[in-house]
């Protein structure tokens, strides 16, 4: 909240939409502040605990939840938010190419898009700390090996199909540094604000580790940079152009 407005209090005149709102932990943080909002979720069993959980905001009329593929909501049927929230979304989505011009399209006029999200090649980018198998979930970099060799020391741990599945799927959609920026860049999408983080600020409630800012050196690395930082932070501004190119193809460099 303060890397996205500083210190305001009231959101009353803000529209929030988050994309990937899981159980709505986040979404509840702006609608405490006043903020109408939006949540969309590709898993039906998350907006089911969604719906639990921001129950008071629903009976009002504060917040509206959908159970959807980003790509297939239509955001024609409802006001544009001034806001778009994506927490550790981006690199789970694929065709990044695609998504970053449609969130333009979804944004009202001098709105903002926040993104939160690990560099790809960083320790844990894989996100392999899911893994049930302790060594594994552990090790760093592991998950950058070839694909055939990735899988098969996930599966020659025992590690269930299901959770193979989704560490081979974020390996396809894993974003590094300098590929998000591109993008951002070729849609005329201006950097409102970024921050870089040596350690990411959710470390501090998952392990109790307060979060550092990246070393101006290392940021002034590209490449290198993505394999020592564990978290990027990014307010966007809306296309210059008012839309973007949603034409790209799906294939991609992380």
């Amino acid at each position: 909240m303060p890397f996205i407005a500083g210190d305001k209090k009231d959101w009353s005149d803000e529209y929030v939409m988050e994309v990937g709102c899981a159980e709505g932990a986040i979404l509840s943080v702006f609608l405490k502040r006043g903020a109408k909002g939006i949540g969309v979720e590709l898993r039906p069993k998350r907006i089911e605990l969604a719906r639990d959980f921001l129950e008071e905001f629903l009976n009002t009329g504060q917040v509206e939840l959908f159970a959807r593929d980003i790509y297939d909501f239509d955001p024609e049927e409802r006001d544009k938010p001034s806001l778009i929230v994506l927490k550790d979304v981006v690199e789970h989505i694929p065709n990044q190419e695609k998504l970053i011009p449609r969130l333009s399209e979804l944004l009202a006029p001098g709105g903002r898009i926040f993104f939160a999200f690990p560099p790809w090649q960083m320790p844990f980018g894989g996100h392999q700390q899911v893994c049930k198998n302790k060594i594994l979930s552990l090790l760093p970099y592991y998950h950058l090996l070839p694909k055939k060799i990735y899988k098969g020391i996930l599966e020659l741990a025992g590690e269930k199909e299901s959770i193979v599945r989704e560490l081979l799927e974020i390996k396809d959609t894993g974003i590094s540094i300098e590929r998000f920026e591109r993008i951002v860049k070729q849609n005329n999408m201006p950097i409102l604000k970024k921050k870089s983080y040596l350690f990411n600020p959710v470390y501090e409630k998952k392990f109790g580790i307060p979060p550092r800012e990246q070393n101006r050196l290392i940021n002034s690395l590209p490449v290198v940079r993505n394999y020592l930082t564990t978290g990027m932070y990014y307010l966007i501004g809306k296309s210059n152009s008012g839309t973007g190119d949603t034409s790209a193809t799906s294939g991609h460099e992380n």
